[in-house]
C-alpha cells in the first residue's frame, strides 16, 4: 500500500517527473498501469533473469509500455552479497515472486489487494508492532526524536534552537541558593566566544554542601519510592519540552552537531524514565523471602546517604543526569560536581530537577576543578562516590576512599578504553568503512565508547582501509550548529594540544593512511595510522584518530591475547558472517558492551546497558536493571508473626 501510495504521487509528478518502477508482481504492475493512463510517461524496470513471463506479456498487451531490464555486473566479491539478500527477499514465504510459482496458490489470493487485507484505515497499524514511541511500553515511554529527513520537523527545530541565545550564569548552588563569588567567563569550543559565567566552589562550599545533603537525606529518603519515580517522569517530560534549550546548550558549550545533541537529550530523558520505572520495582515494599510458618522474613533496599557524583564533560547532560537521578530514586541525596568546562549545562538540568519536585536540599550543585572533586570525595560524611571520567582520576578517587577510617562506601566507575574492533575477510567492506567511520570519528572521537584500534585480517585489509579513509575524506569539519557538519571541534585547547602531540609522534612513527586538514581553533580533523602491532598503542586516545592493526587469519588468537593485555573491557566490534569467530571473540575478551556487524557507539538505555570492566570500570552498568541497587544497602527484617498468640494466616487457610 505504501508502495502503491508513492507512485501515485510520483505520477502526479509528470512531466517533471520520469517515474520508473521496478517490480515482478503483477498486481502491481496491473495497478500501476490502471494509474497512469498514458503508457509513454513512465517505465518499468525488471531484474534481469527475472520477471520474463511478466513482462513478455506486458509487451504484447501494452507495446507502448517500456521495460528497463538492469543486472549487476561485478566480481564474486562485489555480488554475493547483493545475490543473497535476493535469493531472500524472492524466496521469502510472503513474496509475490515464490507464491506465483507455487500452483498450490489460487489466483484470487494472488490478486487480492493490499486494501482488503487490511480492512479499514483504523486498522491499518499492526496490532504487534508498536510506533516508537510506545515500544518500550508497559515499563516506560520512549524518548521523543525528530526525523532529519522530514523537513517540516527539522527547520522547526532549527529555528527553536537558533532562538535559544540566552546566556546562563551557573555558581554553587546549596539549598537552592546560589552562592556569591569570582565569575570568570564560560567560553564555546566552537569560537571561544563567551556564552556565560561560573562561579565556582570553594573547598568550604564542599564541606558546607556535604553538611546539607547529610541533612536533607532523612526526609528525601523517606519520600516513598512512587513519589520519587513521578518526579523524574515529569523531569523527563521537562527535558523533552525544553528539547531546544538544551540542545542550544549542548552545541555552544559541549561543542555537539544537532544529531549528537539530540541523541544526548533523548538519552538523558531515557536514563529519567528507565530508572523511575526500576526504582519503583526495587524500592517498594521488599521482597518477601521463603521461611517457617509463623515468621515474616522481608528482604528490602535502602538509600546509603550522601552520595557525590562527579560527571565528564563529553556527555555534560546525559551522563550528568544519569548519575543524579539513579542516586536520587534510590533515596539518596546527591552533591553533584560536572565537569569545568561544561558548568551551564549542569545548571540548567539541576534547576530541571528542582522544578520537577526534587527536594532542594537533596540535591545540590558544586561547579569546579579536581580540586573541589578531591574534597567532596575526601569528606567522612560520604556515603558513595558515581564516577565518569580518566582511568587515573578514578585511581585516586579510589584510593581516597580507601584512605579513610569511616564506612567503607561504594566507588561506582566508568572510565574509558582503546576500543577495538576486529574485521575479517567475509566482513562486508562497506558495511565496515561506514561503521568505523561513525565510531571513530562521531562526536570528534570523544566519546568513552569510541573506536580507537581497527584489527583487520590482512586479506582485505588493502581494500577496507582504502574505503575507509575515503569516506573520512568526506566528513565536513566545521561549525556544529551548521547541520552539514560531520565533525566538530574538541572540548578545549589543552584536548587539541594532547591530540596535536600524538599526531605528531604517530606522523615519525607509524604509516599515514589518512590525515585530514582541520580549520582554527579547538579542531582536530580524522587521522588514520597504521601501527605494526596493537601493544604500540598503549593507552586512549581521545579524539578523532584512528589507528589501524593488519593480522593474519590463522594469528587470530594473538591478536585477541593482544586486546585482553591492554587491561581495558569498554566496548568491542566484531565485524563477521561466521558465527563460530563471533563466538570466540566474545568468549575470549572480558568487554563490557559487544557490536556484531554494526556500529559501536550510541547505547541506548535500558536496550544495551552499558560500563565496562578492568581498567574500563567497576561496574555495574548504566542504563541497567542492577545499577541502582549499588546505590543502595541490603536490609532484612523478620518478624516473629507467632508472638501475638498464633498464626493468622495459617488459622484463616491462607498460608
Amino acid at each position: 500500500m505504501n508502495y502503491i501510495a508513492c507512485a501515485r504521487q510520483l505520477l502526479a509528478l509528470r512531466p517533471r517527473l520520469f517515474p520508473q518502477f521496478a517490480t515482478h508482481n503483477a498486481l502491481t504492475v496491473a495497478t500501476l498501469l490502471e494509474l497512469a493512463g498514458d503508457g509513454g510517461s513512465f517505465e518499468f524496470q525488471r531484474l534481469h533473469g527475472m520477471g520474463e513471463a511478466l513482462y513478455e506479456r506486458l509487451g504484447e498487451e501494452r507495446p507502448d509500455v517500456a521495460c528497463r531490464t538492469y543486472a549487476p555486473v561485478g566480481s564474486h566479491r562485489d555480488l554475493l552479497a547483493y545475490l543473497v539478500r535476493r535469493l531472500l527477499e524472492n524466496g521469502a514465504n510472503s513474496s509475490f515472486v515464490a507464491l506465483a510459482a507455487d500452483y498450490a496458490v489460487p489466483v484470487d489470493r494472488l490478486l487480492r489487494r493490499p486494501a482488503e487485507i487490511i480492512g479499514s484505515p483504523d486498522k491499518a497499524g499492526h496490532p504487534s508492532i508498536p510506533l516508537p514511541r510506545n515500544m518500550l511500553l508497559p515499563e516506560r515511554l520512549n524518548s521523543h526524536g525528530i526525523e532529519f529527513g522530514e523537513h517540516a520537523a527539522l527547520e522547526a527545530l532549527l529555528i527553536d534552537v537558533a532562538r535559544e541565545s540566552g546566556r546562563v550564569m551557573a555558581a554553587p548552588l546549596i539549598d537552592g541558593r546560589a552562592a556569591d563569588g569570582e565569575k570568570r567567563p564560560v567560553r564555546s569550543p566552537i569560537d571561544g566566544a563567551a556564552i556565560g559565567s561560573v562561579i565556582e566552589a570553594t573547598p568550604a562550599q564542599a564541606a558546607e554542601a556535604i553538611a546539607r545533603a547529610r541533612t536533607g537525606f532523612l526526609a528525601w529518603s523517606a519520600t516513598p519510592a512512587h513519589r520519587r519515580a513521578r518526579m523524574l517522569e515529569k523531569a523527563a517530560d521537562l527535558l523533552e519540552r525544553r528539547a531546544a534549550r538544551f540542545i542550544a546548550l549542548l552545541q555552544c558549550e559541549g561543542g555537539k552537531t544537532l544529531d549528537d545533541a539530540l541523541s544526548e537529550l533523548r538519552e538523558a530523558a531515557d536514563f529519567c524514565r528507565y530508572y523511575a520505572a526500576q526504582g519503583q520495582k526495587l524500592f517498594g515494599e521488599g521482597e518477601a523471602m521463603p521461611g517457617p510458618t509463623g515468621e515474616s522474613n522481608v528482604l528490602r533496599l535502602r538509600a546509603r546517604g550522601v552520595f557525590v557524583a562527579i560527571s565528564p564533560w563529553n556527555f555534560p547532560l546525559a551522563i550528568f543526569l544519569g548519575q543524579v537521578t539513579a542516586a536520587l530514586m534510590a533515596g539518596n541525596s546527591v552533591v553533584a560536581k560536572p565537569a569545568e568546562q561544561t558548568p551551564l549545562i549542569a545548571t540548567e538540568a539541576i534547576g530541571l530537577l528542582h522544578e520537577a519536585g526534587i527536594s532542594r536540599s537533596a540535591l545540590h550543585l558544586l561547579p569546579g576543578d579536581g580540586t573541589i572533586g578531591a574534597a567532596l570525595v575526601g569528606h567522612n560524611d560520604v556515603a558513595g562516590v558515581v564516577f565518569t571520567g580518566s582511568t587515573e582520576v578514578a585511581r585516586a578517587i579510589n584510593r581516597a576512599l580507601a584512605a579513610k577510617d569511616g564506612p567503607i562506601v561504594p566507588l561506582i566507575a566508568e572510565t574509558g578504553g582503546i576500543n577495538a574492533m576486529i574485521a575479517d575477510a567475509t566482513a562486508l567492506p562497506e558495511q565496515v568503512a561506514d561503521d568505523v567511520v561513525t565510531s571513530a570519528f562521531r562526536s570528534a572521537g570523544q566519546r568513552c565508547s569510541a573506536l580507537r584500534l581497527l584489527l583487520v585480517q590482512d586479506d582485505v585489509a588493502d581494500r577496507m582501509i582504502e574505503m575507509i579513509s575515503g569516506a573520512a575524506a568526506e566528513l565536513k569539519l566545521g561549525d556544529p550548529r551548521d547541520i552539514a557538519t560531520h565533525v566538530g571541534p574538541v572540548i578545549d585547547a589543552e584536548a587539541k594540544q594532547r591530540l596535536d602531540a600524538h599526531i605528531s609522534r604517530m606522523d615519525k612513527t607509524a604509516r599515514v593512511h589518512f590525515a585530514g586538514q582541520a580549520p582554527a581553533g579547538n579542531y582536530v580533523a580524522p587521522h588514520i595510522f597504521e601501527l605494526a602491532d596493537a601493544r604500540e598503542l598503549g593507552e586512549e586516545v581521545f579524539g578523532p584518530i584512528l589507528h589501524v592493526v593488519r593480522y593474519r587469519a590463522d594469528l587470530l588468537a594473538r591478536v585477541l591475547d593482544a586486546i585482553a593485555a591492554s587491561g581495558y573491557g569498554l566496548t568491542l566490534g566484531i565485524h563477521s558472517r561466521i558465527e563460530d569467530t563471533v563466538d570466540t571473540v566474545t568468549g575470549r575478551l572480558q568487554v563490557g558492551n559487544v557490536y556484531v556487524n554494526r556500529n559501536m557507539i550510541g547505547a541506548v538505555v535500558g536496550v544495551q546497558p552499558f560500563g565496562g570492566s578492568g581498567l574500563s570500570g567497576t561496574g555495574p552498568k548504566a542504563g541497567g536493571p542492577h545499577y541502582l541497587a549499588r546505590f543502595a544497602t541490603e536490609q532484612t527484617v523478620t518478624i516473629n508473626t507467632a508472638a501475638a498468640g498464633g498464626n493468622a494466616a495459617l488459622l484463616s487457610g491462607e498460608e
